[in-house]
């Protein structure tokens, strides 16, 4: 059996590239001073434990796989005392596979023969059984995954003749059939009957029964009036008002990158905005008036890999942590008169892993950055499974906990104002909760379960309560704190074992809905659904209480849409990036000059929107193009009656990254 691969460029087959060497200083971290009293407790749990049937994860498994999928930025070190041989998952979003032609039987010149010249039984055998092989594929090409997935197996049997019922995935990376067709019931009920009460409650903006339904008739101008005049409830007027004002999908801007954008947020004021570029640059902008933006400035990531991942504004807006898939944060001023380059800031110099026992030093690659709400500490979420608590002034790592069984693609506090619980999003398809007064023994608080994939983003409301959860499953969760499942809980259910053999390659499939099943140990409050989560990490958010009343949830979608759901998740409004993004490229004659598409093949992605604070606006952060190889924030505002405002501004405005002064319409 041999194998002809096709023509493959001279990228890093070991996934590091350039990795900074880091020397263990072996000396011990400053112990944390958080105190041990009011540790958080979740609440307990007093169901009959489910039995225990689970298949354990085979922690082995990444070391089978290539890394082919990280660029080369620079000299490769040497990672042999590490043995990083991860999974190709750790390093992109999206990225094509290769085809791998199997031709089986013997050739001319190497047959095996016994020395009267005869051809021995078993290589008959041998060759029928791969015959038989891939006639049952239906075959004579292997993808990539699937020959990685016959040199995993012990069993080749196992791969190619079992008959699975679990979550419908086989070992080749494809959708299995199902014997029986899945329940059509078994999607959360919509509206959820919990979403309603939240919507009631006035925990997620305002309902008046008997006020709404008069308000939802009227326009804003004449709303305006009534404020003016005193008529009604001032304080229902102005709710209603703030949650009627849902952004649309007609752009007022568009600005251009060459490369696709990985993320972009407002500052928690309004008066700030960047956004995170694949070519490791980070662009400011001034939005103070967010009706008129004006450039900030570029920061860079010297020694990227791959893209940046992610990036966070320190609380007085004065510093940006940002990251690549390295070990190292850039820690950059914001102070356009500051024209030096970024600190460094190494997470994985001399730090404990208290999971695992033991000072170590080595790379790995940063998917989340946060600061804390006093801006003293960093969270990092990790491909090496951990969860990383940074103390900028004393350059020490305080914690590496190994908390999850795969890459943690999220982290964020609960309230930003306590820096005591922290949640962490992995692929393992868990969520847990950490208390950092009890850090210490690497254990977390708390977990919630209930996505069937791994998680691609959290967002916190805020409050020390609510989290929003993004899925690879395709589902967007709210939940509770209040609701968390304890530690000794968890270990009784062993939850993961409904998961375990899940392994959507979200990067190039569709998710095939047949496969959804709900988990049994769902400890979410409303699952929200209609929103497409593969291709990257797409990003999902709370609507911010000063321009929308804390009203809705939202989220990108690979479709190249932003879907907003009511809280009881009925959908509320959507909003079509692609179609105001949909353009050609540069136009002929150079510049920045933008140009309408006419034909089929645009691709777009929104990976990250998000909600001004203060203004009905949102700003959606994208990937486009015919080979989604260029990027673009769009700027979508409220207009109640666009026809009518004929002595507006024209919207649909294109620039570059600049906001040159060629501004002009797009034709």
């Amino acid at each position: 059996m041999s194998y002809r691969y096709p023509h493959q460029d001279d990228s890093d087959e070991n996934g590091f590239g350039e990795t900074m060497q880091q020397q263990s200083s072996g000396a011990q971290a400053p112990a944390s001073s958080d105190s041990d009293s009011d540790v958080f407790e979740p609440a307990s749990e007093h169901s009959t434990p489910a039995p225990h049937g689970a298949t354990e994860d085979d922690e082995d498994e990444d070391e089978d796989e290539s890394d082919h999928d990280y660029e080369e930025n620079g000299e490769q070190a040497d990672d042999d005392d590490e043995g990083d041989e991860d999974d190709e998952d750790e390093f992109h979003d999206a990225e094509g596979g290769f085809t791998v032609e199997v031709v089986y039987g013997g050739s001319e010149d190497n047959d095996e023969e016994d020395d009267d010249g005869s051809q021995r039984p078993e290589d008959d055998e041998g060759q029928a059984t791969l015959g038989g092989i891939f006639g049952r594929i239906g075959a004579t090409h292997l993808t990539a995954q699937q020959l990685m997935a016959l040199l995993r197996s012990r069993d080749i049997g196992h791969v190619l003749f079992n008959d699975f019922e679990g979550n419908g995935i086989d070992d080749w990376g494809y959708r299995r059939r199902r014997r029986h067709p899945p329940d059509p019931n078994r999607f959360p009920k919509v509206p959820s009957d919990k979403g309603t009460e939240l919507m009631d409650s006035g925990a997620f903006g305002s309902t008046d029964h008997t006020t709404i339904r008069q308000q939802q008739k009227k326009k804003l101008a004449r709303r305006i009036l009534d404020r003016e005049l005193g008529v009604g409830n001032q304080r229902i007027n102005q709710d209603a008002m703030a949650q009627d004002m849902i952004p649309t999908s007609e752009a007022d801007m568009v600005v251009h990158y060459r490369a696709p954008v990985y993320c972009g947020q407002f500052s928690e004021d309004g008066n700030f905005f960047y956004a995170c570029v694949k070519d490791f640059k980070v662009r400011m902008y001034d939005t103070s008036n967010p009706y008129n933006w004006r450039y900030y400035k570029t920061v860079n990531y010297p020694w990227g890999q791959w893209t940046l991942t992610d990036a966070h504004l320190s609380p007085d807006n004065k510093w940006l942590a940002y990251t690549s898939l390295q070990s190292h944060v850039c820690f950059a001023p914001t102070d356009p008169n500051d024209k030096g380059d970024p600190y460094s800031l190494d997470l994985g110099s001399g730090s404990r892993d208290t999971g695992w026992g033991g000072w170590r030093s080595r790379g790995f690659a940063i998917w989340s950055i946060r600061f804390s709400g006093d801006g003293r500490e960093l969270i990092a979420g990790n491909n090496d499974s951990s969860i990383i608590i940074y103390d900028i002034e004393s350059r020490q790592v305080l914690h590496n906990i190994r908390g999850h069984d795969d890459d943690v693609n999220a982290v964020c506090f609960a309230d930003p104002k306590d820096p005591h619980i922290i949640y962490s999003g992995s692929d393992d398809q868990v969520i847990k909760v950490w208390d950092r007064r009890s850090m210490g023994d690497g254990r977390e608080a708390g977990a919630f379960v209930g996505h069937i994939e791994g998680l691609t983003y959290l967002d916190s409301k805020g409050d020390g309560r609510y989290l929003l959860s993004n899925g690879k499953d395709q589902t967007m969760k709210l939940w509770d704190l209040r609701m968390a499942m304890s530690t000794q809980r968890y270990e009784e259910l062993n939850p993961r074992q409904h998961t375990a053999d899940a392994d959507y390659d979200y990067r190039v499939e569709d998710y095939d809905m047949d496969n959804w099943f709900p988990h049994p140990n769902d400890n979410s409050v409303v699952t929200f659904r209609g929103h497409k989560v593969q291709g990257t990490l797409i990003r999902c958010h709370f609507s911010p209480p000063g321009s929308t009343n804390s009203r809705y949830v939202y989220s990108g979608s690979q479709d190249g849409k932003i879907y907003v759901w009511n809280m009881d998740a009925t959908l509320k409004a959507t909003i079509d990036v692609s179609k105001a993004t949909h353009t050609a490229g540069r136009a002929s004659g150079g510049g920045y000059r933008w140009r309408r598409a006419h034909r089929d093949g645009w691709g777009g992605c929104v990976r990250e929107p998000y909600w001004h604070p203060n203004a009905p606006i949102i700003a959606a952060s994208s990937w486009g193009g015919y080979d989604m190889s260029s990027g673009s924030v769009s700027v979508h505002s409220w207009n109640e009656n666009m026809e009518d405002d004929v002595d507006d501004p024209e919207m649909g405005w294109n620039v570059n990254d600049h906001l040159g002064a060629e501004l002009f319409n797009m034709e």
